[in-house]
């Protein structure tokens, strides 16, 4: 998939303000409409165009593709990094993209966005929920605790021009929160019109990357490291978990990829998840003569060992 860069396709610079968006887009529409232009191309210019400017018309779209497009050029092979937009605020959950999009526009946003809006009564309005994820420590959800997270929404300066704008919230994380499930924040959305009440705010949970872990729903999987000997003739050894240090006992003749379960050991709830040490067989390097005539010796001694067996040769 190719990285889109909307603004050249609209042909703007990237500080463009939201008029010289409105402008440019409507008059390269009537240049490019299938009904008027002659270019043999017209139909595939028009579609760009409505995608770039229904990015760029729209505050929050534009304020994620700014923050993502900075290191990318148009063409370049893309694919979104994870969690590319957490911090961001945005409006109430909706189906932000259109069937006539491209990959890459739904790649980026798919429900993500909201495309517009806000419901309007007479004089009371309740406030419009606003959503944002957010990134927190696999350990948060073991032992729970208040984080103060900081979130980014877009707004227009005194020239048209889009900036961001950020605020800080003291967030009470439980334990046992998985990834993907909401913090709710009563009353911390956007402001209601009249008397309206404020509207919520929705915190969607994920997790950073870990140096040790990976996380797959309430189960933790940790690589762990193990020598020739302890893996062929059994050990008592040591190991992280998110929870603490805990001793595992491995038995003889553990292979590479084997795994140790820790039951109850990942993610608390109801029904807590599992702790999985999977193993790995590390080597010690042989640098020296005398470690050297050791693994040559290991050889002669395992002659009918085949690693290979199994690929028939």
């Amino acid at each position: 998939m190719e990285f889109k860069d909307y603004y050249k396709i609209m042909g703007l610079a990237r500080d463009a303000s939201q008029d010289e968006i409105r402008r440019a887009y409507r008059q390269l529409a009537r240049k490019y409409h299938p009904d008027v232009s002659k270019a043999p191309d017209a139909e595939v210019r028009f579609k760009e165009l409505g995608e770039a400017y229904a990015v760029l018309k729209d505050l929050e779209k534009r304020a994620a593709y700014d923050q993502l497009g900075k290191d990318w050029k148009a063409g370049q092979d893309f694919r979104p990094p994870p969690d590319w937009n957490a911090g961001f605020e945005y409006a109430g959950e909706g189906d932000g993209a259109s069937g006539e999009f491209s990959d890459f526009f739904e790649a980026l946003y798919g429900r993500r966005f909201s495309s517009g809006g806000r419901a309007r009564a007479d004089f009371h309005v309740r406030g419009e929920d606003r959503h944002a994820k957010v990134l927190i420590d696999l350990e948060d959800a073991y032992h729970g605790t208040t984080r103060s997270i900081t979130l980014q929404t877009p707004k227009i300066d005194s020239q048209g021009r889009v900036s961001m704008a950020t605020h800080t919230l003291n967030v009470s994380i439980p334990i046992g929160i998985r990834a993907g499930q909401h913090i709710r924040l009563s009353g911390q959305g956007a402001p209601g019109i009249g008397q309206g009440k404020p509207g919520d705010l929705y915190l969607e949970i994920g997790f950073h990357p870990h140096a040790l872990y990976r996380v797959d729903g309430r189960d933790i999987y940790l690589d762990l490291p193990l020598a020739p000997w302890e893996a062929a003739l059994g050990a008592t050894i040591k190991a992280p978990t998110p929870g603490g240090t805990v001793e595992l006992k491995i038995p003889p003749g553990s292979a590479s990829g084997g795994k140790l379960r820790l039951k109850g050991r990942g993610i608390p709830g109801n029904t807590p998840g599992d702790f999985y040490a999977v193993i790995r067989i590390d080597l010690p390097a042989a640098a020296s003569d005398t470690e050297k005539a050791f693994y040559g010796s290991m050889a002669e001694q395992f002659k009918s060992f085949r690693p290979r067996a199994k690929l028939g040769v």
